[in-house]
C-alpha cells in the first residue's frame, strides 16, 4: 500500500513537473501513460538507488551544506528518464542538467505538499 501511494504522489509531481519545467517533455503516444510509467520507475530508483547515493555522498553533502543533495536529484530523475525510455519507450525527454535539477526541485516540493494533505509524511 505505501508503495502505491507513492507511485500516485510521484506520478502527480511528474504530472507537475512535466507541465511547469521547460524542457521536460513527455515522450510517448499518451502523455499520461508517459507520466504514469516515469512515476514508477521513478518511485522504484527512489526507493532502492536514493539511500545508497545518499549515504555514500553524505560527505560532500555537509560540505556543500545540503545543496549537493538536489545534484542527487536531478541525476535520479535524469536516470529515472533513460530507463523509463530504454525499457518501455515512454516516459519524459530532458534537455538538459538545468532542466533535470528544476525537475527535481518541483518534483520535490509537489511531493511534500501533497504528502502533507493526505496526511502521509514519512516520520
Amino acid at each position: 500500500m505505501k508503495f502505491l501511494i507513492s507511485w500516485i504522489v510521484t506520478a502527480i509531481a511528474v504530472g507537475v513537473a512535466v507541465w511547469i519545467v521547460p524542457g521536460i517533455t513527455a515522450v510517448g503516444s499518451n502523455s499520461t501513460i508517459a507520466v504514469v510509467v516515469m512515476a514508477l520507475v521513478l518511485a522504484l530508483i527512489n526507493m532502492s538507488l536514493k539511500p545508497i547515493l545518499q549515504a555514500l555522498s553524505l560527505p560532500i553533502t555537509i560540505i556543500t551544506l545540503g545543496i549537493f543533495y538536489l545534484v542527487v536529484n536531478a541525476l535520479l530523475l535524469e536516470l529515472a528518464a533513460w530507463a523509463a525510455n530504454g525499457i518501455f519507450a515512454s516516459g519524459i525527454a530532458i534537455d538538459g542538467f538545468g532542466s533535470a535539477l528544476l525537475g527535481s526541485i518541483v518534483i520535490s516540493i509537489v511531493s511534500a505538499i501533497v504528502n502533507s494533505i493526505l496526511g502521509t509524511d514519512e516520520k
